[in-house]
């Protein structure tokens, strides 16, 4: 008998001009750690760029679970705040596409996973704000640190990683006033929210840091155990 993998959606970039080979085009891409992960854990990995919003609900509604990637800083304007001068530019397609797919899997009940980016996104779509530039979690352009997130006892995300954790993280923003019905399940050491999730009935679990650039399955497992339900 086949087990029948569940099918897993992750959001992309979409970047003006990328060089491979003698090609320079615009792109929509992903860091391969993302399907990697997704596929390390026992289902199938499709890639979403960027679409119209209106076509969110077609697309969540093929898939068995979705994750907002990390990338780009969110637009300001989406949380009702003035840009700070170290906040990055814009990608308001991917926001609106992004922000259309977390509320269409809200309301078909499709298990959702918010990965830096995504769980700041996710923070935002429920009326949550950003603290838009913190220091000592980013600390050299382009290269992955790593620090300790405690889980909070009683979250979803403390019965995955019960045990203080050693993850890869990327970040200059992060969660300031909390969404409707969200709740923290996990700090760094300076207090930091380092994981939210939704206190109600629908899987959604948002991680600052990024699992898809280490070897710990757990995150990942739980969303395809979530997505593999009947």
């Amino acid at each position: 008998m086949t087990t029948v993998r569940p099918l897993i959606g992750v959001s992309t970039y979409l970047e003006a001009e990328v060089r491979w080979g003698r090609w320079e085009l615009e792109a929509a891409l992903l860091p391969a750690g993302y399907p990697r992960l997704v596929q390390q854990a026992g289902a199938l990995a499709a890639m979403l760029p960027p679409d119209a919003p209106e076509h969110a609900a077609a697309t969540v509604a093929r898939l068995d679970g979705l994750v907002i990637a990390g990338g780009p800083d969110v637009e300001p304007i989406r949380y009702g705040a003035e840009p700070d001068p170290r906040t990055g530019p814009p990608a308001r397609a991917r926001d609106a596409w992004e922000l259309a797919l977390i509320d269409a899997a809200s309301a078909a009940g499709v298990p959702l996973l918010g990965i830096c980016r995504g769980m700041q996104l996710l923070n935002v779509a429920l009326g949550g704000t950003l603290v838009q530039h913190i220091d000592g979690h980013a600390d050299t352009p382009g290269v992955f640190g790593h620090h300790p997130v405690k889980p909070v006892p009683g979250t979803r995300y403390a019965d995955i990683a019960p045990e203080e954790t050693l993850v890869p993280t990327f970040h200059h923003q992060a969660v300031d006033r909390l969404g409707e019905g969200l709740a923290p399940s996990a700090h760094a050491p300076d207090g930091t929210v380092e994981a939210v999730e939704l206190t109600g009935a629908h899987w959604a679990l948002g991680v600052q840091w990024h699992p898809e650039m280490g070897a710990d399955l757990r995150v990942m497992r739980a969303l395809v155990s979530a997505a593999a339900r009947p």
